[in-house]
């Protein structure tokens, strides 16, 4: 008798230990974790070269890693989009092939199954598409450049501050999110992005001050020369120019 129980327990144990392991995330063939995988690179950018932490992060985080979306706290549907790791199994990312690749498939879906929802009002360009479809063609790499020339003192709204804004902060904070993902905050037009940068709120989010909300929401903060740029535009009078 004891030797049967003993058997019977050691099944049981079994069954639970493979039970346990029925809802593992799903991991696609291609992508298989190193420390190369997760750790980032810092090269000149090559400007043929979509690199992820600078170009296709902000995009995740900014226009589908938010609440009640895909952020670690709602992971909608099991899809989490705030970093690689999450991307790559969550988002059924597969390295030289976007069109099974579901977080881009998505992009150009129709119906429900479109990402960003439509109605939502989170809309991504098609210049952010193409960042997203490219990064994935090009071996879906955990890679990153740094710029090896930074010039923050030559300075223009349209030129200098939008095309930050429009990475990095127009996803939650556009006229058209920001009433369902933004909490009320746009940051376009130009009229509106004033009261933001009149109030302090603005440098003060971007810069993680004591006090504000930490921008972007879930993200990097801003390298020193995007930040350099915001402040030396406002510092110049903060022009619609």
């Amino acid at each position: 008798m004891k030797k049967s129980t003993a058997s019977i327990v050691l099944l049981l144990a079994l069954f639970v230990f493979t039970s346990s392991c029925k809802h593992d995330p799903w991991v696609p063939t291609s992508f298989n974790p190193s420390p190369d995988d997760t750790v980032t690179t810092s090269l000149g950018c090559d400007p043929d070269t979509v690199y992820f932490v600078n170009d296709v992060l902000p995009i995740f985080t900014s226009s589908c890693a938010m609440s009640t979306c895909h952020d670690a706290i709602s992971a909608r549907e099991g899809v989490i989009l705030t970093d690689y790791l999450h991307i790559m199994s969550t988002g059924h990312i597969h390295a030289g092939d976007p069109q099974t690749s579901s977080a881009y498939h998505s992009l150009n879906a129709g119906g429900e199954n479109h990402m960003p929802p439509i109605g939502s009002g989170v809309v991504l360009t098609q210049d952010q598409k193409d960042a997203i479809y490219n990064w994935i063609l090009q071996g879906a790499a955990n890679n990153s450049c740094t710029e090896t020339t930074c010039d923050s003192t030559s300075v223009s709204y349209s030129g200098s501050v939008v095309p930050i804004l429009e990475l990095y902060c127009f996803g939650c904070h556009s006229s058209t999110s920001a009433p369902n993902s933004g909490g009320g905050v746009a940051l376009e037009p130009y009229s509106n992005l004033m009261t933001y940068v009149n109030n302090g709120f603005l440098i003060g989010d971007i810069t993680h001050q004591n006090g504000y909300n930490a921008m972007p929401l879930g993200g990097n903060k801003l390298d020193d020369c995007k930040i350099g740029t915001i402040r030396n535009w406002i510092n110049e009078g903060a022009q619609n120019n």
